[in-house]
């Protein structure tokens, strides 16, 4: 597609930054600016509360959209609502109007029958969820406000939590009108400790779920099963089932999403799309960094780019786990013949040049240590012009202790913060309004990310500049050369699958010791008959006792802490300094053997820590501060089983869907539970910035297995020979095509890379053919394989046509080569790979 560049003044005025006055005009491949949107207003509903209204009022909404009001009648008749809305559109008022109308018309009529016998003393409840803390601290901030301008006293509102103190919490149990929370604390708290918790249940009116495109995956699949255990109690205490507000970003098929997160049927959910609300004009750029040579990536005839001194922060970010995106750079066997600047070290660039102009942004990256190297390299790049500047800049990220949260929050609100580098904990409704630009480094996942991130740029009717830089990757390369996949496909609809055994099971205990289960809550958790077999399952282990009643759990301890909600793998590991006991932060178990190992460097603001000792019996790692001149990377090993009902070694697990097969001709199609076993078993100290590496040094760390799903095909040896695949070329080419569909299946599927995995093999004894497995790196499965076995066709042509369009000759990060290769991206074979995948597609089915 030709370039499209726009004129200065038909672009946004910062394009003249980022592009250096033209100077770097060559990577910007494409943009698109989207014209302005007026508002739509309606007039407030008859039965708003009027003291809400004018509160609302004095805060400077005279009229509200049309959309807030479409959504707040629904509400108010007492329906499901799904509002899909862009960012900065006041999804707020759409669910606070008729929730705290609700509670005062109960408060109300509560006192005017107090001295009646007969009248009804049930208070009027709202719980509110979101995926973070900090959003709903941030919205009880704005609710407060609210109140405060209404003059109302009535409305007990306020957050409860793991952090808040026993005395508070029993004050939130006894009083509060409106708690807001998380889904984390409703599982582990309040649902276990329902009878403390039967005020607020039984006047339970309106449930809020705010960012509701967030649950996905694992995580959706558990929070679906927590909010019908929710309504399952609310009803018990004799309440009727609450309605539920769902906000989300927008979305594809939000009625259907909503429903499957309920339970209910997408025609009981009244979906909001229409947005009234104003927007500024957004121009989106599709930006590549530029080739680069030097020392390391010497060609015949080639110059550093631009003609000048080879650019250091060209090889991989050490700092960024993602930054291993380069990694295969350095390999013998993969060299790439044109590598590209890293997307960090670019956006750290540009988010240097924007803050010097006085622009407030916001530079989004894909890992904790991404935020952490964008922010560092954007203050070197500050200091020698004015040290004033350079402290205007941070970084955001999970894993902060609150308080540090918390304080750049307020700091990026008032404008002492010029430049923020953050993870998506900021992509989430924190009010963060009024930016100049939003940098991404590296496609975010999906496209509902993307344009959640790109929200925050020209809030309020303002302005906007968003630019996605691409990382060196298959899909990052697709995407900034098919804008059309960019600006014009659909949004994806949101994936989980709440029927998976792996959650269904620990949160049908968790609801039995709440309330026993019942033959008539079967439907309330799925399909009658799965819902039954996992039952049954679970009263074989003895985990659940059957009586003719129902299903009883019997044990002391809590059935919550069977569920691990997020798919985290287990409790965290806390990194604490050794020195002095201070708490840095915290790492997912599932990524500390690779992260936090002994010798690892952690860096946490800027500063460089090496890892003493990790201690996993604790859940800990104890660091010490230490300058160092290298950064490090883990190697893991792994391999992968398939499970089948009766195999003595690797039985399916019971209550599992049964594997499914379908023929391409020759070619062999499976979903189904596979067993993926993988060690942690070396690093390397890589020296920064030329990424030399200095040494090699062994770990003994446990294995870890995971029972997940997978999607495979195996392909029969005449069909490699016919493609003149030879036995040679086989491990390489499979390997090639594995790395390449794991970074497309987030076409398809609200996912990225780091949540799939993949192994290849010339032979697996499971197949008796060459397959290449891509699996999901969550226990039990969180439906992104599914979706990759159901869209097959798509998959595998979209992953041919972006390694077959990659101008490099042998492999390279933005085709083949994989930022969590456990085996150095070695062996790959590039062209091998697209004849691979031209001959499954020759078998593919012609479309119907």
């Amino acid at each position: 597609m030709p370039r499209a560049t726009p004129l200065p003044e038909a672009g946004h005025p910062l394009l003249d930054v980022l592009t250096a006055r033209g100077s770097r005009a060559d990577r910007l491949l494409h943009a698109r600016t989207f014209p302005a949107r007026v508002a739509r207003h309606a007039d407030w509903p008859s039965w708003a509360d009027d003291q809400i209204v004018a509160g609302y009022r004095s805060l400077g909404v005279e009229r509200p959209w049309t959309h807030q009001v479409t959504a707040a009648d629904a509400a108010w008749r007492g329906e499901h609502v799904a509002l899909a809305s862009s960012t900065g559109s006041g999804k707020s008022l759409a669910f606070w109007l008729p929730a705290l109308t609700a509670v005062r018309a109960a408060r109300s009529a509560a006192r005017q029958g107090r001295h009646r016998i007969e009248a009804s003393t049930r208070p009027g409840t709202v719980l509110y969820l979101s995926p973070t803390k900090a959003l709903a601290a941030d919205q009880l901030t704005a609710l407060t406000r609210l109140l405060d301008a209404a003059g109302t006293g009535d409305v007990r509102a306020t957050t409860c939590d793991g952090d808040t103190p026993p005395e508070e919490r029993r004050w939130v149990q006894e009083h509060a009108d409106v708690v807001l929370t998380n889904p984390d604390f409703l599982h582990f708290a309040m649902l276990p400790g329902h009878r403390r918790w039967s005020r607020l249940l039984r006047g339970l009116r309106y449930v809020v779920v705010d960012e509701g495109h967030a649950y996905r995956g694992v995580f959706g699949a558990h929070v679906a099963l927590v909010l019908r255990r929710l309504t399952r109690l609310a009803e018990h205490y004799g309440g009727s089932a609450p309605s539920f507000v769902v906000a989300s970003a927008t979305t594809a098929e939000p009625a259907a999403s909503v429903a499957r997160l309920l339970g209910t049927s997408p025609d009981d959910v009244t979906e909001v799309v229409d947005d009234g609300s104003p927007a500024g004009r957004r121009t989106v750029v599709l930006w590549q960094p530029p080739e680069i040579t030097g020392p390391a990536f010497e060609r015949s005839g080639g110059t550093a780019a631009g003609g000048g001194v080879a650019d250091p922060w060209a090889l991989p970010d050490p700092l960024d786990p993602a930054a291993n995106e380069a990694d295969a750079v350095l390999t013998t066997d993969g060299q790439a013949e044109h590598p590209r600047r890293s997307a960090t070290a670019e956006v750290a660039d540009l988010l240097a040049d924007l803050a010097a102009h006085g622009a407030r942004t916001l530079a989004f990256t894909r890992s904790r240590r991404g935020a952490e190297s964008v922010a560092q390299q954007v203050r070197d790049h500050l200091r020698p012009v004015s040290p004033e500047l350079a402290g205007r800049v941070a970084a955001y990220r999970g894993g902060y202790l609150p308080e540090e949260r918390r304080e750049l929050e307020h700091a990026l609100r008032t404008g002492e913060l010029l430049g923020l580098a953050t993870t998506n904990a900021l992509e989430l409704g924190v009010d963060i309004s009024g930016l100049d630009a939003v940098l991404v480094a590296g496609w975010p996942g999906t496209r509902m990310s993307l344009w959640q991130q790109a929200g925050r740029a020209g809030r309020a009717g303002a302005d906007g500049l968003v630019a996605f830089v691409a990382r060196e990757d298959p899909l990052d390369t697709y995407l900034v050369t098919h804008p059309e996949a960019v600006f014009d496909a659909p949004l994806e609809a949101t994936v989980f699958d709440p029927g998976n055994p792996y959650v269904l099971a620990p949160q049908l205990c968790a609801a039995a010791q709440e309330v026993p289960v019942r033959s008539e809550d079967l439907a309330r958790f799925g399909e009658p008959e799965r819902v039954l077999e996992v039952l049954d399952v679970l009263v074989r282990r003895r985990l659940l006792r059957r009586r003719p009643s129902g299903w009883y759990w019997t044990h002391a301890q809590p059935a919550a802490g069977m569920a691990d909600l997020r798919g985290s793998g287990g409790q965290p590991v806390r990194v604490v300094e050794a020195t002095t006991g201070r708490l840095l932060g915290t790492v997912d178990a599932s990524s500390a053997d690779g992260q936090v190992h002994d010798g690892a460097v952690y860096v946490h603001q800027g500063a460089t820590y090496v890892v003493d000792r990790l201690d996993l019996a604790d859940h800990v790692a104890l660091v010490v501060r230490r300058d160092v001149d290298h950064a490090t990377w883990s190697r893991d090993v792994m391999e992968i089983s398939l499970e089948e009902p009766g195999d003595p070694d690797h039985p399916a697990p019971e209550g599992a869907r049964p594997a499914q097969r379908r023929e391409w001709g020759p070619v062999t199609w499976g979903l189904g539970p596979v067993e993926v076993t993988s060690q942690v078993v070396s690093f390397q100290r890589r020296r920064v910035p030329d990424m030399q590496v200095l040494d090699t040094e062994p770990l003994d760390l446990p294995s870890r297995t995971l029972g997940t799903t997978a999607v495979w095909w195996s392909v029969p040896d005449h069909v490699l020979r016919a493609a003149e695949v030879d036995a040679d070329a086989t491990p390489g080419a499979l390997h090639a095509a594995e790395h390449a569909a794991i970074g497309l299946l987030p076409l398809l599927a609200t996912c990225d890379r780091w949540d799939l995995g993949g192994v290849s093999t010339a032979q697996h004894p499971d197949t008796g053919e060459a397959t290449v497995f891509v699996y999901d790196a969550y226990p039990g499965g969180a439906g992104f394989a599914e979706r990759g076995y159901e869209l097959g066709e798509r998959w595998l042509r979209a992953t041919r046509d972006a390694v077959a369009a990659c101008p490099c000759a042998a492999g390279c990060p933005a085709c083949v080569q994989s930022p969590k290769c456990g085996n150095d991206n070695s062996p790959l074979d590039k062209d091998a790979a697209v004849r691979v995948l031209d001959a499954l597609l020759r078998h593919a089915p012609a479309p119907v």
